[in-house]
């Protein structure tokens, strides 16, 4: 279970929210088996997701957010929902490149040129759906761009995966800063001065949480946000407001599956029944397996 902090500046110019989500990424690794560069791919995504999800009014709401290039990991997409899960996948979860010349994991290679799609649904009669070309499919610069573009919103997206010697996720986080109506420039410029400082967020989180043995996830993610934040002036230092959960969660179910059966169209589900006699479904999220036998299709074609 990972822990979200909530927190806005005194002078109420910029909120905040961050997450230590190492738990939530580590597990989403097991799951696909993926490769390191997949992980910080993949790991990068869920976070933003979630994150973005719990700005969400309503706790049944929820929000897809796809990357979508034409780099060798093709398609990375997250589903989030208010009340904190989050579920994804990656279309190519072995995807392996040479490391940058910085030495970091090439996720913006993985992905190439391509658009990033955000979807919300809101429970009203259609979505809203915003898409914008791929900035450096790095993630945290296209979410970036993403809110300056479709929602008009100034934000600053953090977003890092680090991936210990035996492929585990050693540690992972996200932060969104969002610039909220009539901040002041003086705190705009305290936040850029701020982050140009500032050493990548894996880097404080494994720092922290060396020093925070014993610590329960909030207090760890409550100091991580005082390190990242205890330089700023006085005026814009935080008060955090609430702490939520986010978790990996899959509602894949039965009913879905038989769902997703029935739109295939009545003749393809009849050749399904007499050439193969049942069929298996495994869901891109969870990798859980479903058979149909031939009883359970016939079902399903009387359906239709």
């Amino acid at each position: 279970m990972s822990k979200v902090i909530t927190a806005i500046d005194r002078s109420k110019s910029f909120r905040v929210y961050l997450t230590v989500s190492t738990d939530m990424v580590e597990e989403a690794r097991m799951i696909h088996n993926t490769s390191p560069l997949a992980t910080a791919a993949l790991g990068r995504v869920l976070t933003g997701a979630g994150l973005m999800a719990l700005m969400l009014k309503n706790e049944d709401e929820k929000l897809t957010v796809q990357f979508k290039g034409d780099g060798p990991a093709r398609e990375i997409l997250a589903t989030a929902y208010g009340d904190g899960r989050v579920k994804g996948y990656i279309s190519n979860p072995d995807v392996d490149l040479p490391l940058r010349e910085d030495g970091h994991l090439n996720v913006g290679g993985a992905l190439g040129i391509g658009e990033l799609t955000v979807i919300k649904d809101l429970g009203l009669k259609e979505p809203y759906v915003g898409k914008i070309a791929l900035v450096t499919g790095e993630i945290a610069d296209d979410l970036t761009a993403y809110y300056f573009i479709s929602e008009q919103q100034n934000s600053s997206v953090a977003l890092g995966v680090k991936i210990a010697r035996d492929c585990s996720v050693l540690c992972s986080g996200g932060m969104i800063i969002q610039m909220l109506p009539f901040a002041p420039e003086e705190a705009v410029d305290a936040l850029e001065a701020m982050l140009d400082k500032m050493e990548p967020l894996t880097t404080i989180i494994e720092r922290v949480v060396l020093r925070s043995a014993g610590k329960s996830e909030d207090g760890i993610v409550s100091d991580v946000m005082d390190e990242i934040f205890k330089d700023m002036p006085e005026e814009y230092s935080l008060e955090k407001l609430e702490t939520k959960d986010m978790h990996w969660e899959c509602d894949c179910s039965v009913e879905r599956l038989e769902a997703a059966l029935m739109t295939i169209g009545k003749q393809d589900l009849r050749e399904i029944i007499d050439e193969d006699g049942q069929a298996e479904l495994t869901c891109h999220f969870c990798e859980k397996k479903y058979l149909f036998d031939r009883e359970h299709l016939e079902r399903l074609y009387s359906m239709i």
